[in-house]
């Protein structure tokens, strides 16, 4: 499980058989103190790979800077390059995948995720009434410094 920003936008493609795929780098950070009460962070980077359905929605809606949350399995794989190196990429391999909201200062797109999505608009026929449909948000911005043991519930 994944929560982080991500770094690019994402890159989506076909196979030959016509199945998407797409593919993005998330961030994640992690916050502690040290022992001399100095705050420090770290930030790790992944490589996600979603398919079909999901990397559709991925193409739609994910943009650099946007939280995402990412749920997968991590996959080993190798290949060799032009030159002749076998080299070794390790992805997050998506399975389930929650949109958050978007960096500060980027413009929104159609389906802006700090306001409920709404169905594209049709003439009216028959007083027929649109669906609106509320996507949920993760806010980094608003978790705190640290977890305290205090505060798990278990």
């Amino acid at each position: 499980m994944l929560v982080g920003r991500l770094t690019r936008d994402p890159e989506i493609r076909n196979t030959p058989s016509g199945q998407s795929v797409a593919t993005l780098s998330m961030a994640t950070n992690r916050f502690w103190k040290d022992k001399s009460g100095q705050r420090q962070d770290k930030t790790e980077f992944h490589n996600i790979v979603l398919w079909g359905r999901l990397a559709e929605i991925a193409g739609q809606y994910l943009a650099k800077g946007q939280e995402a949350y990412i749920e997968g399995r991590m996959e080993t794989r190798k290949y060799t390059t032009k030159d002749g190196q076998e080299r070794r990429v390790t992805e997050v391999i998506a399975e389930n995948m929650q949109l958050g909201s978007r960096a500060a200062g980027t413009a929104s797109a159609p389906g802006s995720f700090n306001k409920p999505v709404s169905a594209p608009q049709r003439p009216q026929e028959n007083n027929t009434h649109q669906i609106e449909e509320e996507i949920p948000t993760i806010n980094l911005d608003e978790e705190q410094d640290e977890v305290r043991l205090e505060d798990v519930p278990f």
